[in-house]
């Protein structure tokens, strides 16, 4: 039976990291075409190569905390072109890149229903050195886990066991929802019920399914399900 939720948070309680760096790159006048082949070539070594300590990949290192966010802005900056055909600047760049980040309340107000209905709720995301705002964390989540914080990321088998031991549970009584194919690979191969997050109202849809529970306010649950006495 299951008792509780692991979860992302860029492009699953916010807005898409697309839209978000769709912003950006206007703003900063990003040659959109040579960004795509920088980063795809960065993203996919990050979730389809090795996945260990030590495999040179600048996204590990940074999600791990072992690279300071200045040096992978630096880093990231030099492979980056404006449509000038210059560099961008280096300081402040993942500020910039994440600044179109909004909350989706959608997907909150699902956890705090989900915590009223004695799940537990666990925050389980990838840093790219960003300020996450927490304020409402505490009333949110029964546990959190920031990679950099923690020294592993995601895909990693060792940060899913992490978070699950914070919450008391074993893989088998927890959905883990997420965004990227690869995260929720992983999950499901350690025993997790994997939920790939594709848009809110697909993901409640599916987490409404597997608890038996209304995850919406009263006016918006699906038809079929029990409403809350």
């Amino acid at each position: 039976m299951l008792q509780g939720v692991l979860i992302d948070w860029g492009g699953v309680l916010t807005t898409s990291l697309a839209e978000s760096v769709a912003e950006w790159i206007e703003a900063d006048r990003i040659d959109p075409a040579h960004y795509r082949e920088v980063m795809r070539e960065l993203v996919f070594h990050a979730y389809q190569g090795g996945l260990g300590p030590g495999t040179g990949n600048p996204i590990h290192a940074l999600e791990r905390g072992e690279l300071a966010v200045a040096e992978f802005e630096r880093q990231v900056a030099a492979r980056l072109r404006t449509l000038d055909g210059v560099p961008p600047e280096a300081d402040g760049l993942l500020t910039r890149m994440f600044a179109g980040f909004r909350p989706v309340e959608e997907m909150y107000e699902m956890l705090l229903l989900a915590r009223s209905a004695g799940l537990r709720t666990c925050l389980l995301s990838n840093s790219w050195g960003n300020d996450y705002p927490r304020d409402r964390w505490d009333a949110t989540f029964d546990a959190v886990v920031i990679s950099g914080e923690v020294g592993m990321r995601k895909p990693e088998e060792r940060i899913f066991r992490h978070a699950l031991g914070l919450v008391g549970l074993e893989p088998a009584q927890c959905a883990f929802v997420d965004d990227i194919e690869a995260n929720i690979d992983a999950a499901r191969a350690l025993g997790l019920v994997g939920v790939h997050h594709t848009s809110p109202a697909g993901t409640l849809d599916e987490l409404e399914l597997l608890f038996g529970l209304p995850l919406r306010p009263l006016g918006e649950a699906r038809d079929g399900l029990s409403r809350p006495a």
